[in-house]
């Protein structure tokens, strides 16, 4: 859906039968309609709301275009009060006969330079245009969106924008008439049915209740869903619908959001017609008047059984598969003991590979996926918790000859495996030639996030004089260097000190975690 260039400075439209709409007719509409008493109107956020929700988008706003700015009589998703009306899209919107569609504001020479672009981010933008019953453009009741859209709004989303348009203008003219005429009583009415008529049309269960709480509509999905009888589960006997085990859960739920304000969202089953229960997700949101008090709560549930079925199984199954593998480590970790037993004069070098595989053993049960009974007490994700983990043979309590400062960085199981390496063989070596074969000596670890880079620092102290580097290097020391740079993609620097070695680990941000690269 296109439309004809008619920026702010462009000629003025005609008003069928009356001649060309100039800025001095707009300014003279705009006051005779005193519009200043319906900013922050609750009746106009309960439709930005509403629009917002309705075509999935960040912004709503109902805009009043005058001579140098656009203003906002209602905004949801924004804290602006409005724009220059060089920035308005809305001016443009305005003068269609119908609603604009701009899917792609990148691409739309109009809006190519717009500031809008960068800050909120600005690529899709619908509006329809708010004309009084005289013709004359006020301005739109729009939505914008962060991401382009090229299949623009679905039909259902354009008619009812266009009934959410009528609602606004309702509204205006109420204003122009400084009360509620029997005229405007009727389109009130007529809003309210055409609201519910769209709801009925969602896919999704909608419901709103009062200031308290009080469950007083539920649309047509509802009842098609649960089965009841219409009216039967207004008040509080809603929350008999909910399964026996999360009724309990969802009361609290419920009674938080009510006494704080705060969204709602929870995941409960919900009795089906034919008697089974599905997995729903309810959420809600609270409607506020310009001081900020609750008038409505507005709220829907969506039907996610089989998305939380399918999630269930992918847990099973990962969990069974980690199972597995942490038993393959058991077992080849007891292959190589049995073999040093079996073959006396390798059981130095089994030794040290058992070891290994243990410490590889420890990192995966570390990130592997754990059920809420065999999860660790500490995050999954985090570098520290990690670090802690494989320290804990060296030790008999936690903090005792290992400190661990500094930034705490997201880690997954790609980076586990050679950090698990790096950091095993420098506890090794610690406690075999270093600070940690002394009774005194201690290991400090200090990790650095430049936002660019991760650098780990490990320092030892406590432990034997150091007079020189050592001439020869072991297989430990090349599987330090392998993890770090192969691996990793980072750098490692050795300093032998007389108080202790120290070494400096620089690993690119992104190596640590998948989630760094999105």
């Amino acid at each position: 859906m296109s439309a004809p260039l008619c920026p702010a400075d462009a000629a003025p439209a005609t008003i069928a039968g009356a001649g060309p709409i100039d800025e001095r007719q707009r300014r003279a509409t705009i006051d005779a309609y005193n519009l200043v008493a319906l900013r922050r109107a609750a009746a106009l956020k309960q439709i930005t709301d509403f629009a917002a929700r309705l075509c999935e988008a960040e912004i709503a706003l109902v805009s009043l275009v005058e001579e140098d700015e656009q203003s906002f009589l209602s905004a949801t998703g924004t804290d602006l009060d409005g724009t220059p009306r060089a920035m308005s899209f809305c001016a443009y919107a305005m003068w269609q006969d119908d609603i604009m569609v701009v899917p792609d504001a990148t691409q739309d020479p109009r809006f190519a330079d717009n500031p809008l672009l960068v800050d909120p981010g600005v690529r899709f933008y619908a509006g329809a245009p708010l004309v009084t019953e005289e013709g004359v453009p006020l301005g739109a009741l729009c939505v914008l969106g962060t991401s382009p859209r090229p299949a623009g709004l679905t039909a259902l989303q354009l008619g009812g924008l266009r009934v959410l348009g009528a609602a606004v203008m309702a509204r205006v003219h109420g204003s122009r008439d400084h009360a509620v005429s029997q005229v405007a009583r009727r389109e009130a009415e007529d809003s309210e049915t055409r609201f519910r008529i769209l709801a009925d049309t969602m896919p999704q269960m909608v419901w709103s209740t009062l200031p308290d709480g009080y469950h007083d509509y539920y649309n047509a999905r509802w009842y098609a869903f649960t089965g009841t009888p219409e009216g039967s589960t207004d008040g509080e006997a809603w929350n008999g619908m909910f399964h026996a085990d999360d009724q309990e859960r969802a009361w609290a739920a419920w009674r938080h959001a009510l006494g704080t304000g705060e969204p709602y969202q929870i995941e409960y089953r919900l009795r089906h017609h034919d008697g089974t229960y599905r997995w729903v997700l309810g959420r809600a949101l609270p409607i506020r008047d310009a001081a900020g008090t609750i008038t409505r709560w507005f709220g829907t549930c969506t039907d996610i059984h089989q998305q939380r079925l399918a999630m269930e199984e992918r847990e099973i199954v990962s969990q069974e598969l980690s199972h597995r593998i942490k038993n393959i480590f058991s077992v080849v970790a007891g292959l190589v003991h049995l073999t040093g037993r079996t073959h006396p004069p390798l059981a130095g070098l089994l030794g040290e590979l058992r070891q290994r595989i243990t410490a590889l053993g420890r990192a995966h049960d570390f990130v592997r996926p754990h059920s809420d009974q065999s999860r660790p007490s500490v995050r999954q994700d985090s570098l520290h918790g990690l670090l802690e983990e494989l320290f804990i043979p060296y030790q008999s309590r936690s903090g005792e000859r290992f400190t661990i400062k500094g930034d705490n960085v997201v880690v997954d199981d790609r980076a586990a495996t050679p950090l698990a390496l790096i950091f095993h063989e420098l506890a090794t070596n610690a406690s075999k030639y270093g600070a940690l074969s002394s009774i005194d000596g201690r290991v400090t670890m200090i990790v650095t996030d430049t936002g660019r880079d991760v650098v780990l620092l490990w320092h030892e102290q406590g432990g034997p004089t150091l007079h020189d580097a050592p001439t020869q290097h072991g297989f430990g020391s090349q599987l330090i260097e392998m993890s770090a740079k192969r691996q990793l993609g980072g750098t490692l620097v050795r300093e032998w000190h007389a108080d202790g070695l120290r070494v400096e680990v620089r690993v690119p941000r992104e190596a640590f975690s998948r989630l760094a690269t999105t």
